[in-house]
């Protein structure tokens, strides 16, 4: 785990670098060169306006980083990560792009709205799933600044996909593009920027799996940085369930549900209290066994039945117990499913093909791996995560798009020299 690479400093040798500084400077320089190009080859056209928004978003932000990150503005590792996964994507649909019948420019300016209303999609998701905690405490100038945090993390796969989809629909028919054709050629882009964005989960410490003694498993410290008391995500998810103290508690209509146990009791059991505190939920449970492990306290715990079970006061880790390193599952699954569909591609007889293989294998692989993921919880009462629910909902809607591919005739040798490309 490596949530902060290294730090940028707010000056450098008296000189401001944000603010009204060198980067402000930088970054109005590029507006003005991109907008003077476009408007000298295609005029003030509904695109030169498109533009408008994110230069004078970017504007701001430079000018109001030294209040957002008086320290300086911290390299996540899990952004660079995003970024190399967007940096790759790209390069790797170049290769092909010219054999949709699209250039180079065009390509480039799908990318860049395709990238920025992914990661708005891909944080609103996320910030939908966990309003509450954003909200928890905090004025809403801090809910603006955690919702912007973005490159510590909290972008969902799903999320992207949504808003990525939407982008890529009305750019291509606003430039008359073959949606199709390009969809197969983006189609590897889309799993290799997600095996590099899942490294970034593993140096961010966030998508983590459960409690495992595989000899692959791996551990995360107990702090998320080392310059902050902030827990990382999955000591504070060991902690808040217990399983630091030798068992798991979730959460049931019931009450608070004893997942895991330990000696004395069984899997099921719903608790009344923990060290005399009434829980009648997993917040409650949650609140009282941090308060004992910290305390180092031994667990006093009554289940409704009137069972009392006591457990010894369990150390203070450094690190986390075993997990399974579900980041680089996923990120072994992306780099093969980018070489799959990129294999593919050449053998396709109809065009959306290479797409749909990929809508259809990537939410089965995240159906099972959300199974040994503990991060998410299950929603809608049905027993599953959020992104498993939304993995049968894509299979679901999979099936007419397969039987409208397949009511289309089979071309033996599609436009464009495929042959080994």
């Amino acid at each position: 785990m490596r949530s902060e690479l290294f730090l940028v400093p707010i000056q450098l040798g008296g000189v401001p670098l944000f603010g009204m500084g060198i980067l402000l400077a930088i970054w109005l320089a590029v507006a003005l060169f991109v907008l003077g190009r476009h408007w000298r080859a295609k005029g003030i056209d509904g695109e030169f306006y498109g533009y408008l928004p994110l230069f004078i978003i970017g504007a701001l932000l430079f000018w109001s980083l030294p209040r957002l990150f008086p320290e300086g503005l911290p390299i996540r590792g899990y952004g660079v990560m995003v970024l190399l996964g967007v940096l790759s994507g790209f390069a790797l649909a170049m290769k092909r792009v010219h054999l949709a019948g699209v250039t180079q420019d065009q390509l480039s300016g799908l990318a860049f709205w395709v990238f920025i209303y992914g990661i708005l999609g891909a944080r609103l998701f996320f910030v939908i799933e966990y309003w509450d905690e954003f909200t928890a405490g905090r004025t809403w100038p801090q809910v603006v600044r955690e919702v912007l945090k973005f490159t510590e993390g909290g972008l969902v796969v799903y999320g992207s996909l949504i808003g990525a989809g939407l982008a890529f629909l009305v750019y291509c028919r606003k430039h008359k593009l073959p949606m199709l054709k390009l969809a197969d050629i983006i189609a590897p882009s889309l799993v290799i920027g997600l095996a590099c964005g899942r490294l970034g989960c593993l140096l961010n410490g966030c998508c983590f799996g459960g409690v495992c003694d595989k000899p692959w498993a791996i551990t995360f410290p107990r702090l998320h940085t080392a310059r902050s008391e902030q827990l990382s995500p999955a000591f504070a998810d060991q902690l808040s369930h217990g399983e630091l103290q030798g068992l798991r508690i979730g959460t049931s209509d019931q009450g608070a549900r004893v997942e895991r146990p330990a000696e004395g009791l069984e899997r099921g059991d719903i608790l009344r209290s923990i060290n005399g505190h009434a829980v009648s939920n997993a917040d409650e449970a949650a609140t009282a066994l941090s308060e004992a492990y910290f305390a180092e306290r031994p667990l006093t715990l009554e289940t409704t039945t009137g069972k009392t079970v006591k457990l010894p006061a369990a150390p203070i880790r450094a690190r986390t117990l075993p997990v399974h390193p579900t980041q680089v599952y996923e990120s072994i699954t992306g780099a093969l499913l980018a070489w799959f569909t990129w294999a593919v591609y050449p053998f396709r007889r109809r065009d959306g093909v290479v797409m749909a293989l990929l809508l259809t294998i990537y939410p089965v692989t995240r159906f099972l791996m959300e199974i040994i993921r503990v991060d998410e919880s299950a929603v809608f009462g049905t027993g599953l995560s959020i992104s498993q629910n939304v993995s049968l909902v894509i299979l679901a809607a999979m099936v007419p798009v397969w039987i409208s591919l397949f009511r289309k005739p089979s071309n033996p040798r599609l436009p464009g020299g495929v042959d080994r490309i």
